[in-house]
């Protein structure tokens, strides 16, 4: 297959390319600063790859795009440059959860040649919480969901029992938290204390290993229905919600 894949979700810009040739995948990527910058500079990244591999966006079988939780304005750039070039050349979209992309590099840098682990994949969500899911890897060389995407406090954090028998397999917490959060990370789970602890982001490498079994699991979608998931949908108060406070507040004083 020929792939494009990148994520701007977090403080790293990824892109990658993927190019099959008689039947050897050839790959390309880039790495950079990420956040406002992605804005301008992931265009230009784009074209250079694909110009390095030799390919025209039409003969793309998709482009991926790291649909989130994440960065909000990150997220609105991948997905609306996902969605511009694949409307221009009619290929399809394939949107990858940035926590499983986060999971899927941790699993192939720090437990490469395992065969069953279950990994915990953590990015900073800032107000004091976590985006977090957690993931089985099986002997299939297959991925499971079992705890879907979701905000938590970084100590209310804990490792779903499994009801696929993968609790004996090794644990792995892995993300950018664990610098800013410490030993709050799951301080409430008494598992935790023998969890691995790995550093990692999604990256768009990641997104080429995992679009094989997405796409063969129907995942691509067309350009105009391409969207972010971000989790948290709400950052802060309207005006009007917060003149709406004051007032109440006034109200109940008695002023």
């Amino acid at each position: 297959m020929n792939l494009l894949a990148f994520d701007t979700g977090t403080e790293v810009m990824s892109v990658a390319v993927a190019r099959t040739e008689q039947g050897q995948v050839r790959l390309w990527q880039h790495n950079a600063t990420g956040g406002a910058k992605a804005s301008t500079d992931l265009i230009p990244a784009v074209l250079d790859l694909l110009l390095q591999a030799g390919l025209r966006l039409d003969q793309l079988d998709a482009i991926c795009f790291g649909c989130g939780p994440g960065s909000f304005t990150g997220l609105r750039t991948a997905c609306s440059v996902a969605q511009g070039l694949a409307f221009g050349a009619n290929v399809p979209v394939l949107p990858v959860d940035s926590l499983l992309a986060l999971a899927e590099e941790a699993r192939f840098t720090a437990l490469n040649g395992q065969s069953t682990a279950v990994v915990t994949a953590l990015l900073d969500a800032r107000m004091d919480e976590l985006y977090a899911a957690t993931y089985a890897w099986n002997v299939d060389g297959q991925w499971t969901e079992q705890q879907a995407s979701a905000l938590v406090r970084p100590e209310n954090l804990t490792r779903p029992h499994a009801a696929n028998g993968k609790d004996n397999a090794p644990w792995l917490m892995a993300g950018n938290v664990f610098t800013v959060y410490g030993e709050r990370v799951a301080a409430g789970d008494a598992a935790a204390s023998t969890a691995m602890h790995f550093p990692a982001l999604p990256t768009a490498m990641a997104m080429l290993r995992l679009a094989p079994q997405l796409m063969a699991a129907g995942m691509t979608v067309a350009a105009k229905d391409a969207l972010p998931s971000y989790i948290r949908d709400k950052v802060a108060k309207t005006t009007a919600e917060r003149m709406a406070e004051k007032v109440a507040s006034l109200v109940a004083t008695g002023i």
